[in-house]
C-alpha cells in the first residue's frame, strides 16, 4: 500500500504531514507520488479565503487522479469545513485538526463500510481541550533543517484571524517530549533546528513558571552539540529580559528573528486586537540590535485591514522602513467567518492590490540594502543541498558544496540569492 501525503500552509502543518506520514511507514505503507498512492493524505489551511480555495483544488487533483484511492483530509481548512469537503470535493475522511491518531481505525472503518468519515469537533470542544495531541517525528526530508512543533491552539482572538477558532485554546507541548526529540533530530544528524507552533511565543502560558525562553534556556543548555537553533516565529510582547540575555550569551541561537507586525498603524493595531502599539514594538526592537546590531528581522504585515486610510497605510509604510526589517511577508486582508472583522467594511480590492505593491517594492529595498551590508564579510553558511545553503542571519547562499556541510564564505552579489 502507497502513502501519499501533501501539506498547504504553515511549517505546523509541515510537521504534523510529516509525522502522520512516519506512522503510516511504520505501518508497513511505502511512500508513494501524486500519480501513485492507495492513500492520499492532505493537510490543509484555512487562514485566507485563497488558502481555503488551494485547498479545495488540491483534494480534488488528487481525487481526478485517483479515483479508487481513500482520500484523508485533515487541517484548518478540514475544520472548518468538513461536509462541504465530503459534498464537494469527494473525499473519504475528514479529520479536522484532531483525532489524527485515530487515522488508522477510520481507514480500517471505511474499508469495512465505504461510508465516508466525519471527525470534526466544534468550536466549544476544541476551545475546552486542554490536551496536546502528541505526534512526535525525529525524521524529515530536509537533510539539515529540522521542525519540531512545541504548541497547538492560540488563545489571542486577533479580530482578523479565523486560528483560535478552527485550532482551539493554547495546548503547550511536555517540555520532556520536546527535548528527547532535540536529542534524536541531533543524533540523526540535523543540525539546524526550527521551533514551531501555532503561537509559538505564547508558549508554556499555562504551565507555572515554565515559559518560552525556558525552554530555549533547556534546549540550548542540554544540547551543546547543537549548531543552530531558530523560532518560527515570535510576538514582540513575549520578548522579555529572558529572551533578551539568551541571545546575549547563546551565538547558536540564530540571528535571525521572524516578529509579526501586521501593521504599524496604532489605531489599525487596535481594530486588530494585538496587543502592542509602535513604540513597545520599536523599543523592543532596539533593545534586541543592542544586542545583536547585524540581526536579520522579518515580518508580517496585513494590508487594506478594514477602513484602513491612506494615512494609516503610509504610516505602516513609514514604520517599516524605521524598523529596517529584512523582509516582508504582505498579506491583503482576507475577511474570515466567525472573526469580529468579518462584520467590518472590508477595502477596496484595487486599493489592497495598490498597496500590496508599494509594499513588495519595498521589500525588494529592504532585502536588497540588508544584503549588502555583507558583502566581502565571512559568514558561516549550512548548506542544505548542493547549491544553496542558509547562514544565522537568514541570507541565502549559492555555491557548490555537499548538503549539510558547514563552509565559511565570504560573500560576494553574485552568491547572494536575493
Amino acid at each position: 500500500m502507497k502513502i501519499f501525503s501533501f501539506s498547504l500552509g504553515c511549517k505546523v502543518n509541515a510537521y504534523e504531514t510529516r509525522a502522520l506520514t512516519s506512522l503510516f511507514l511504520k505501518q508497513g505503507y511505502t511512500l508513494g507520488d501524486q500519480n501513485h498512492f492507495d492513500i492520499a493524505l492532505i493537510n490543509t489551511c484555512a487562514v485566507t479565503h485563497v488558502a481555503s480555495q488551494k485547498s479545495r483544488q488540491h483534494i480534488r487533483k488528487l481525487r481526478h487522479l485517483n479515483k479508487k484511492a481513500i482520500i484523508v483530509v485533515m487541517g484548518c481548512y478540514a475544520n472548518e469545513s468538513g461536509k462541504t469537503i465530503i459534498k464537494e470535493c469527494d473525499a473519504d475522511i475528514v479529520l479536522g485538526v484532531s483525532n489524527r491518531l485515530k487515522v488508522f481505525d477510520y481507514i480500517k472503518e471505511f474499508k469495512k463500510t465505504k461510508k465516508k468519515i466525519v471527525k470534526v469537533d466544534e468550536i466549544k470542544a476544541l476551545r475546552k481541550n486542554k490536551n496536546y495531541e502528541e505526534l512526535g517525528v525525529n525524521e524529515f526530508n530536509e537533510l539539515t533543517r529540522a521542525y519540531i512543533k512545541i504548541s497547538d491552539g492560540c488563545d489571542n482572538f486577533c479580530s482578523y484571524c479565523t486560528i483560535p477558532l478552527l485550532r482551539g485554546k493554547l495546548r503547550s507541548r511536555d517540555p520532556k517530549m520536546i527535548l528527547c526529540e532535540v536529542k534524536a533530530l541531533i543524533k540523526k544528524g540535523y543540525k539546524e533546528i526550527v521551533l514551531t507552533g501555532i503561537d509559538t511565543s505564547s508558549y508554556g502560558n499555562e504551565f507555572k513558571n515554565y515559559h518560552l525562553s525556558d525552554l530555549l534556556e533547556d534546549i540550548l543548555k542540554k544540547n551543546k552539540d547543537l549548531y543552530r537553533l531558530r523560532l518560527s516565529s515570535i510576538e514582540i510582547s513575549e520578548i522579555d529580559n529572558h529572551f533578551l540575555k539568551l541571545l546575549k550569551e547563546y551565538p547558536n541561537l540564530a540571528n535571525h528573528l521572524h516578529i509579526s507586525l501586521q501593521s504599524g498603524s496604532d489605531s489599525v493595531l487596535k481594530r486588530m486586537n494585538r496587543k502592542y502599539n509602535t513604540k513597545q514594538f520599536l523599543d523592543k526592537v532596539n533593545a534586541i540590535r543592542k544586542i545583536r546590531k547585524d540581526i536579520a528581522l522579518t515580518t508580517d504585515v496585513i494590508v487594506g485591514f478594514p477602513n484602513e486610510s491612506e494615512k494609516e497605510f503610509m504610516e505602516t509604510y513609514n514604520f517599516i522602513k524605521k524598523v529596517k526589517f529584512y523582509e516582508l511577508h504582505i498579506f491583503p486582508f482576507s475577511k474570515r467567518k466567525g472573526t469580529s472583522a468579518y462584520l467590518m467594511k472590508d477595502a477596496d480590492s484595487k486599493i489592497k492590490n495598490e498597496r500590496v505593491q508599494k509594499l513588495l517594492k519595498l521589500n525588494h529595498e529592504l532585502k536588497s540594502t540588508y544584503a549588502k551590508e555583507f558583502i566581502n564579510k565571512k559568514l558561516e553558511v549550512l548548506f542544505e543541498d548542493n547549491h544553496t545553503g542558509l547562514t544565522s542571519n537568514y541570507l541565502r547562499i549559492k555555491g557548490n558544496f555537499k548538503p549539510n556541510q558547514i563552509k565559511k564564505i565570504t560573500i560576494a552579489k553574485n552568491n547572494l540569492c536575493c
